[in-house]
């Protein structure tokens, strides 16, 4: 039987987490009352030009802004910032976003125009180019303080999500430190994950993810390194655990014992550094994607019999690059014994990242709630531990801030919506669909870069072997000889290729669990 620490009708807990976009960028011209946002007049400069927030952004970027924690520190602090090991981290201004993503290229990819500079300032017009997202968060609550739990990459806030840790990783994990952790059984989180600690615990957990590219507008740009779960490079996590979402609404329809849900998106094109043609709204992306995936994830828990026991979570990893106007705020140190093995800069992790988008869903939370509350990713996971009765695993989600108080309802209210309107074509500037065959060719023969997504991918691709369909000696050999013969883009994209393929056909072999 559940445990509960407190009587809450809230038995089902889900999380939705997407790519890189911050408050301001998404939800600054919303038109949402009582919404932290920037003044009038809020600009950056570079080289002499002032770039001012304005409205409406892009649908996709020219660019991927920068978010490494170097960028970050340009971004947050000012272009030249340095941050001493060990810290402090140097004062807080806001105003390097411009100028950062002029000049970086952490990316892999080459600094934008001159004319595209100011993108990374704009905000979308929420309502008429985010409806789907515009309507769940005035149905619902909009939280306004919520930070990414580090000033850097997509990497170490999700493992922040699943663990209230990194395991000291501060950047884009390199190929070295990627060989050092991503053995057969993982990455290894000093205290365990949230899967470790629930399934202790004798509660459920249960994954998904888009791994069909269900969502997206233009699938035929994407990959099939979009399809892996971030998620099973962590120790005790596999692909077998992970479903696909085709199967979501279904299975919500039936018994569903699972205390805790967590869902990916799809990546994209994952190996162009563009992640076109994915669900999870990369700023090279266009929005569409990540639209549709929150209205069918809605709208499936909204129509099953777990509505009423539900409480649905979606946030973005970190912010992208993309211009936020609220200084984040400081944080408690996980204190898991974390050693410096993956810590390049001494980061001390006293400092949240930057803010991000944060809707927060229940039958019994009010219409129209605005929260000001500061939370970050472990506050979700606080949120579980407290209403499951077990402990925090870090010193980190111990501190966090989480959800109950938002439960202001006592009973289930009945008004909720049960559809949310459909995405909006693509809008505005966006990037052309597809690249030649020469472009495309040309492209498979850069080399595989060091650092970054791509390696890190890879490197969960050849644990998804591993879990799957090479159990034995010889067949990890194989596995492995492959992997290191890698040196360019184009064979990182077949290895996925031939992985994928036979991960999938095994775990679609085995069967489903009964519920």
């Amino acid at each position: 039987m559940t445990r509960l620490s407190n009587y809450s009708p809230i038995r089902n807990v889900f999380v939705l987490m997407l790519e890189n976009r911050s408050f301001d960028h998404m939800w600054g011209r919303s038109g949402i009352p009582g919404l932290t946002v920037p003044a009038p007049g809020t600009s950056n400069s570079y080289n002499g030009t002032s770039y001012p927030v304005s409205s409406p952004a892009p649908t996709a970027m020219t660019g991927d802004p920068g978010h490494e924690f170097a960028d970050v520190l340009e971004q947050l602090a000012g272009a030249g910032a340095t941050y001493p090991p060990g810290g402090p981290y140097p004062p807080i201004t806001m105003t390097g976003f411009a100028s950062n993503y002029a000049t970086t290229t952490d990316e892999a990819l080459p600094p934008p125009t001159a004319d595209h500079i100011g993108d990374v300032m704009m905000e979308f017009d929420t309502p008429t180019q985010m409806p789907t997202s515009y309507a769940l968060a005035t149905s619902f609550a909009i939280c306004d303080h919520w930070f990414c739990s580090i000033p850097g990459p997509t990497w170490p806030n999700r493992f922040f999500v699943h663990g209230a840790s990194s395991a000291g990783l501060e950047h884009a994990p390199t190929t070295a430190q990627i060989v050092e952790w991503e053995t057969v059984a993982g990455f290894v989180l000093p205290h365990g994950s949230i899967y470790d600690a629930l399934t202790a615990n004798k509660l459920q957990w249960r994954l998904y993810n888009d791994n069909t590219d269900a969502y997206s507008d233009n699938p035929q740009n994407g990959s099939l390194f979009g399809a892996l779960p971030q998620v099973t490079a962590l120790k005790n996590v596999t692909l077998l655990e992970v479903n696909s979402l085709t199967h979501f609404a279904s299975d919500l329809q039936g018994p569903y014992p699972y205390q805790y849900t967590f869902i990916e998106p799809n990546y994209g094109d994952v190996t162009s550094n563009t992640y076109v043609g994915g669900s999870s709204q990369h700023p090279m992306d266009d929005i569409y994607g990540g639209e549709a995936l929150i209205k069918g994830v809605y709208e499936a828990i909204r129509n099953s019999p777990l509505w009423e026991t539900s409480l649905l979570i979606i946030t973005y990893d970190e912010h992208g690059g993309f211009y936020d106007s609220v200084a984040p705020p400081p944080a408690a140190p996980p204190a898991d014994g974390s050693g410096t093995a993956y810590n390049d800069t001494g980061f001390a992790f006293d400092l949240l990242g930057v803010r991000v988008p944060a809707i927060v869903v229940s039958p019994l939370i009010a219409a129209g709630t605005v929260d000001h509350t500061v939370y970050d990713h472990t506050s979700a996971l606080a949120t579980v531990e407290r209403l499951f009765g077990f402990g925090a695993l870090t010193a980190r989600d111990a501190a966090a801030n989480d959800l109950r108080h938002l439960f202001t309802q006592t009973t289930a209210r009945t008004d909720c919506p049960t559809t949310l309107p459909a995405p909006v074509a693509r809008m505005g500037r966006v990037l052309p669909d597809g690249a030649s065959e020469a472009a495309a060719a040309a492209e498979d023969d850069l080399p595989l870069e060091d650092s970054g997504n791509l390696p890190a991918f890879l490197a969960t691709a050849r644990k998804a072997a591993y879990d799957t369909y090479a159990t034995t000696p010889q067949e990890r050999a194989i596995v492995d000889e492959e992997y290191a013969a890698i040196t360019t883009r184009g064979e990182a994209k077949a290895f996925v290729a031939r992985v994928m393929a036979k991960a999938t056909l095994f775990r679609d072999s085995q069967p489903r669990p009964v519920m």
